[in-house]
C-alpha cells in the first residue's frame, strides 16, 4: 500500500502503453487478476509491477491492533462510509512528498470506480474526510492500493472497519501488496507468489460485495 517500491520489480511498460492508456478496463482487470499492480516511477511512467512475496491482511483471528486503538473505536470518533468521496481519497493517497500515484493513474482509478471495480473505504469526522483506504475489488479479493489520514488514527480505524466488512461479506483475500511497519501492527504477513496465485484464483471464483 505505502512505500510500494521496496521489494517490487518492474514487468514492463509496453503492455501498459498499448492497453491501459486506451482505458481498456478489461485489460486493467486482467493485470490485477494475474497478480500484478500498477505504479508510476519518479518520472510518472506507469508500469505493471510484481513481487516475489505478497503481503496479506488476515481476515481471521490473526488480525490484531493495539489496545490504544480499541479505545478510539469505543469512543466512536469517526463515522465510516464507502465511496462518499472517492476522488478525495485518491487525492489524499497521492498527496505526499514521494508518490507512485501519477495523474494518469488517478484517471485509471476514476475509470475503475465508474465501472464498479475501485472503492474508497472512508472515515469521517462530521463533514470532514478524516482518512481512507483505496482499493480494487475483483471477485472475493480486495486489493489495497493505498491509504491516508488527515486526522490521527483515522486510517487505522478504516483498516479495522474494512476488515470487519470483508469478514461479514465473506471475502477470501485482503491483498496489501507490500509490507511496511504500519501493516505489521495489524498482523500482516507474507506469502510466496505461488501460494498467492492459488489464493487469488480461489478469490476470483467467488462473488463478493462491500454493500
Amino acid at each position: 500500500m505505502i512505500g510500494k517500491y521496496q521489494g517490487a520489480f518492474l514487468l514492463g511498460f509496453l503492455w501498459l502503453l498499448t492497453e491501459i492508456m486506451q482505458y481498456d478496463v478489461a485489460a486493467i482487470i486482467r493485470g490485477y487478476a494475474q497478480g500484478y499492480f500498477l505504479m508510476a516511477d519518479e518520472w510518472d511512467n506507469l508500469g505493471w509491477y510484481a513481487s516475489k512475496e505478497r503481503t496479506l491482511i488476515p481476515l481471521d483471528e490473526r488480525f490484531r491492533y493495539p489496545k490504544s486503538l480499541q479505545r478510539v473505536l469505543n469512543q466512536e470518533r469517526f463515522q465510516v462510509a464507502i465511496n462518499r468521496d472517492f476522488l478525495g481519497v485518491v487525492n489524499g493517497c497521492a498527496n505526499r512528498e514521494t508518490t507512485w500515484i501519477s495523474p494518469e493513474l488517478k484517471d485509471i482509478y476514476w475509470l475503475l470506480y465508474q465501472t464498479g471495480y475501485a472503492y474508497s473505504f472512508e472515515t469521517w469526522r462530521g463533514d470532514e474526510l478524516a482518512g481512507g483506504i483505496l482499493g480494487i475489488l475483483i471477485g472475493g479479493a480486495f486489493i489495497g492500493e493505498s491509504m491516508f489520514y488527515r486526522i490521527p488514527e483515522a486510517s487505522k480505524v478504516a483498516m479495522v472497519k474494512l476488515v470487519e466488512r470483508l469478514r461479514q461479506r465473506q471475502f477470501i483475500l485482503f491483498d496489501a501488496q507490500m509490507m511496511n511497519p504500519h501493516l505489521e501492527r495489524f498482523g500482516a504477513y507474507w506469502i510466496g507468489d505461488e501460494e498467492y496465485t492459488v489464493l487469488l484464483q480461489q478469490a476470483l471464483k467467488t462473488t463478493c460485495s462491500l454493500f
